[in-house]
């Protein structure tokens, strides 16, 4: 299954009288890097949110931000009973030393920090509320990938039929560029001696031919692309896979072009050159 790794997916869901929240980006990377972005919180959860992902993506940039929020409705906070009593110690000691009395209301002793203590977190429940929400998030981002995937896959397989296609015409003219090189040294030779060695112009022929010929190239090219195509049916992840074999491709066609001593041979390399590093590009997206 070909997956792309850019992506995006948003979900919500709601626990007790919190509103809990997940975004999850992936862009393409060379390996899984994973980044999460949570409330404090929420930390004691992050091992476990980071197994999940890892089980489910194997390769990408991707990030995740988890927020948490209170619903709107009753509120319970408890005061630190402890918390007040040193304070109302300290302000009498502060009375003491500036010769004066000073006002406090119950107010101002509730905006003093950590007088005021919200509720313990159920992290059993917040923390299996957080997995699953996750869960379900890395199920929209790989269907997403997923739909991406096979928009790629349908565009490198356009591009081999048309890889292929230059191969078969490469190997329809073969022999018209023997031919044509044969007929070139022959009048060659011709002009140049007055008593042609035509012996020797065979052993040319031959060292030449051994020199120019193609037929390898253009068999490992077609392996090659044979290969991407079968490789895009695979069910794990198959980037790097894929990329090795755009290197492959890519040697070929330049030693291809290097051997061309024709015109429409070396358009050929330039056109297989041209395909090969279109698909390259969307390769660099694949999971």
């Amino acid at each position: 299954m070909i997956r792309s790794m850019t992506a995006f997916a948003a979900n919500e869901s709601e626990q007790t009288n919190l509103a809990l929240s997940c975004e999850l980006r992936s862009v393409n990377h060379r390996y899984l890097d994973i980044t999460i972005k949570m409330p404090d919180r929420l930390r004691f959860a992050e091992s476990e949110i980071r197994s999940i992902i890892s089980a489910k993506i194997s390769r990408g940039k991707l990030e995740c931000s988890l927020n948490i929020k209170k619903q709107s409705g009753r509120q319970n906070f408890f005061v630190d009973p402890d918390i007040v009593s040193a304070l109302i110690v300290a302000t009498e000691q502060i009375e003491r030393q500036m010769g004066s009395a000073l006002s406090f209301s119950a107010l101002d002793v509730l905006a003093f920090p950590g007088v005021q203590q919200e509720p313990e977190l159920d992290k059993t429940g917040l923390s299996q509320a957080l997995l699953t929400l996750v869960s379900a998030t890395i199920a929209q981002l790989t269907e997403t990938r997923e739909r991406e995937g096979a928009q790629l896959k349908a565009l490198i397989e356009e591009r081999c039929v048309k890889i292929q296609a230059q191969i078969a015409f490469a190997k329809q003219r073969i022999p018209e560029v023997m031919t044509s090189l044969r007929k070139r040294l022959t009048d060659r030779i011709t002009e140049i001696a007055i008593q042609p060695d035509f012996d020797r112009l065979e052993q040319e022929l031959v060292y030449l031919a051994q020199k120019l010929d193609i037929t390898e190239e253009l068999d490992r090219l077609e392996t090659h692309v044979t290969e991407v195509l079968r490789v895009m049916n695979q069910s794990e992840p198959v980037g790097r896979r894929l990329d090795f074999l755009m290197q492959e491709l890519n040697r070929e066609a330049n030693t291809l072009g290097s051997k061309s001593t024709d015109k429409d041979m070396t358009q050929i390399s330039i056109e297989l050159k041209v395909l090969i590093e279109q698909i390259r590009e969307q390769v660099q997206n694949i999971e």
